[in-house]
């Protein structure tokens, strides 16, 4: 089959790769469309050790294809070894595309449990640009933030695939969604995907003009001392990123005395994805779709996700 490679340095290569071959449990899909996420900037150039993975490695986490055993169309699941309980993953959790071989390639090998039926008013570039994302903007909404319809949520960055499918299935719900961005066609894009409003960053004063707020979606880091000033007394902070950097400074009497919760997640587990499903075939939203590179230009959309330039889902075209 036909793949992209990280190779030592985080090269990418578009080269012949092994077919992957079924075990146990286990299928093959062969993929249509895969998507960028920012875990797979990380596997190329690692941080730290976490993300430190033997090379040459098959990137990306989502991915949408055809089952080969049974000919279904299916979107995969990109968590590995959630169990045991809801609250958080086991010891051995790993995410699809680092150390285990991605979708960024022809072919696939994933655990059976990992497949689900493909939306069908999806397309397949929409199929693969809403696993990863919508899962983790789903649990963070909903399983760790408690997001109630009466509610008010702030998402931080709007324009990044997980704040998209925040703002659309937190306006599904019947909440009220406000956005932040460093641009105001950012803002404007996210009314149209059901925000009430949003506040520039880069403005001084912008959490207190913005709040107070239920709740907080916040995947920069550096910015948990905003997020917090922009929390009603009770408020939940939701975190699940870093991209700003990753240690931050805050208030603590300030935050135990408003009775303010900081609370953590990353990804989500099987119910969750289940459960993010059901809204997206309920749903009357579509994933947003930046734009549609064939895989081999895989570096390019890499490129535009680090120029911080999309909006929306990078989806990489395979067959």
């Amino acid at each position: 089959m036909k793949a992209i490679l990280v190779k030592d340095g985080g090269e990418l290569a578009y080269e012949d790769f092994p077919d992957p071959v079924a075990g146990p449990g286990e299928v093959v899909v062969e993929l249509k469309t895969a998507a960028v996420n920012r875990r797979d900037l990380l596997v190329r150039n690692p941080p730290g050790p976490v993300y430190e993975f033997p090379k040459p490695l098959v990137p990306g986490s989502d991915g949408a294809g055809i089952r080969r055993d049974t000919g279904e169309e299916v979107v995969i699941y990109p968590g590995l070894h959630w169990d045991p309980g809801e609250d958080c993953a086991g010891s051995n959790w790993g995410i699809l595309g680092g150390p285990s071989n991605g979708t960024y390639a022809e072919l696939v090998k994933v655990p059976e449990a990992n497949v689900y039926s493909k939306p069908a008013r999806f397309s397949w570039a929409e199929a693969a640009a809403f696993p990863l994302a919508a899962l983790t903007a789903h649990r963070a909404l909903f399983a760790v933030g408690r997001l109630q319809s009466h509610e008010t949520v702030l998402v931080l960055g709007a324009g990044s695939g997980v704040s998209t499918f925040a703002v659309m299935l937190a306006a599904q719900e019947g909440a009220r969604v406000l956005v932040t961005s460093s641009k105001q066609e950012k803002i404007e894009h996210a009314r149209e995907l059901g925000a009430a409003g949003g506040a520039l960053y880069t403005e001084d004063g912008w959490a207190e003009a913005v709040g107070p707020v239920d709740l907080v979606l916040d995947s920069v880091g550096s910015t948990w001392q905003d997020s917090l000033n922009a929390l009603r007394p009770g408020g939940r902070l939701v975190v699940f990123g870093g991209t700003g950097g990753a240690e931050v400074t805050i208030n603590v009497r300030a935050t135990y005395l408003n009775w303010k919760s900081i609370l953590g997640t990353t990804m989500g587990s099987p119910l969750d994805f289940f459960s993010m499903l059901r809204m997206a075939n309920d749903g009357d939203w579509h994933p947003v779709i930046d734009s549609v590179r064939p895989l081999a230009e895989a570096e390019a959309a890499h490129d535009r996700m680090k120029a911080g330039e999309h909006f929306g889902k990078l989806v990489l075209e395979i067959a």
